[in-house]
């Protein structure tokens, strides 16, 4: 055997080892393979960040103490109804307030019968029968609502009963005459504040959206 044949024999063997070497380093590729993704220090991304789940309800703390009796008495009723909001509620007893007020002021009580409570209505009733008795009529004009303010919650959870107190503040003008149409009372250019801390009561849950008013205490 010449000694050419003898190097590439040498040089072959010597390939051979070298590529047997690369495999157990490198490993085998098989297919497609992404480029491995460089490590990042994760823990060192999110420090300083991190997402807070569950925060708190703004359409409650808004308008009560977070954490406070009205606040856990709200979510519940929320939790019954999810499409309940406060905010919403709020604006709603507002027009309430006008209305049932313009209806008593004015006498117009059918009208507003659907919103109140039958004790509510009884004692409007009465109230409006001695006023027409004595032959008096009231003139009042509705100015607007300067305040209100959610007072207090109460959430009976075995028959998901709401009762939302409300504050309210407004001012109107109102004149009261006699059978002979001469004013006895009031002004008709005289504002006048009135107040009045009304409790509104529904069933969360049920298919009647409307609150009535079930107590009054000015």
């Amino acid at each position: 055997m010449n000694s050419s044949i003898i190097q590439l024999l040498v040089l072959a063997g010597i390939a051979i080892f070298l590529i047997l070497r690369l495999k157990n380093v490198l490993g085998t590729r098989e297919g497609f393979e992404k480029p491995p993704v460089p490590k990042t220090d994760e823990p060192a991304a999110r420090k300083g960040f991190e997402v807070i789940e569950g925060g708190p309800d703004r359409d409650i703390i808004d308008h009560v103490e977070e954490g406070s009796p009205q606040a856990q008495d709200l979510a519940a009723m929320k939790r019954i109804e999810p499409t309940f909001s406060v905010s919403d509620f709020l604006q709603g007893a507002r027009g309430a307030y006008e209305m049932i007020v313009m209806g008593f002021e004015r006498g117009n009580l059918n009208e507003i019968q659907p919103f109140l409570a039958e004790d509510v209505f009884e004692t409007f009733v009465e109230v409006v029968a001695v006023r027409e008795d004595q032959g008096l009529t009231i003139e009042a004009e509705f100015i607007g609502v300067r305040e209100t303010s959610l007072q207090d919650v109460k959430f009976e959870k075995d028959t998901n009963r709401a009762e939302i107190t409300m504050r309210f503040v407004a001012e109107l003008t109102s004149v009261v005459r006699d059978k002979g149409g001469d004013i006895i009372e009031g002004s008709p250019s005289a504002v006048k504040r009135q107040k009045d801390t009304w409790t509104f009561a529904r069933t969360m849950g049920s298919n009647d959206p409307n609150w009535i008013l079930v107590a009054t205490d000015a």
